[in-house]
């Protein structure tokens, strides 16, 4: 059976993609900040103690990691932040701290250190056992039976709900060159 790690920071669409995946396997939703070098469970997992979307640091088998699909999904920041963190439990999920967007903004710094996050899935690491499938959202609605012919699966069929047309100004500057960097990106890149 397949199985799907769907990575993200969050408001990018994750959990919309592990939905469309469970039609061809196990999809898990996973906001763990670092992706270890040798992959692993998730949660509670084969005896894990962590957070349920977290990497538990127990290995899979090598002879196991050819049914493992891990996809790294990502959306401009200045989307995905008003819609996700507000929530302080959310920031705990993604392993960052209870910082307000007002103080972000205040600042005009990123504090919820995503630029860290999205570089730790999206750069390429020899150390891994396993490849990371890097998808931007803005293309998956026109792009997606690509990814569907990636994974060796059927049409996904996502419709794109998002009623979100503008981005935060603010967030703009803050991430301009995380999104310049993002808008660049092919709609899937491997690392």
């Amino acid at each position: 059976m397949k199985k799907f790690y769907v990575c993200s920071y969050g408001g990018s669409g994750s959990k919309m993609l592990c939905s469309a995946l469970s039609k061809y396997g196990r999809s898990v939703h996973i906001h763990s900040r670092n992706p270890p070098n040798k992959l692993e469970y998730v949660g509670s997992e084969k005896g894990g103690r962590v957070y349920h979307e977290w990497f538990n640091g127990i290995s899979i088998p090598e002879d196991e990691l050819q049914n493992y699909y891990v996809i790294y999904i990502y959306r401009n920041p200045s989307f995905s932040i008003p819609s996700r963190f507000c929530i302080p439990q959310h920031l705990h999920n993604i392993q960052t701290d209870n910082i307000s967007l007002d103080k972000v903004i205040e600042s005009g710094k990123d504090l919820y250190k995503l630029r860290e996050f999205h570089n730790n899935y999206i750069k390429k690491n020899k150390n891994r056992n396993y490849q990371i499938y890097c998808v931007k959202y803005e293309d998956i609605f026109d792009k997606q039976d690509s990814l569907s012919e990636l994974l060796k699966i059927g049409k996904l069929n996502m419709v794109n709900t998002s009623k979100r047309k503008n981005s935060n100004k603010d967030l703009d500057k803050i991430y301009a060159d995380l999104i310049k960097e993002m808008e660049e990106n092919e709609f899937i890149t491997i690392s």
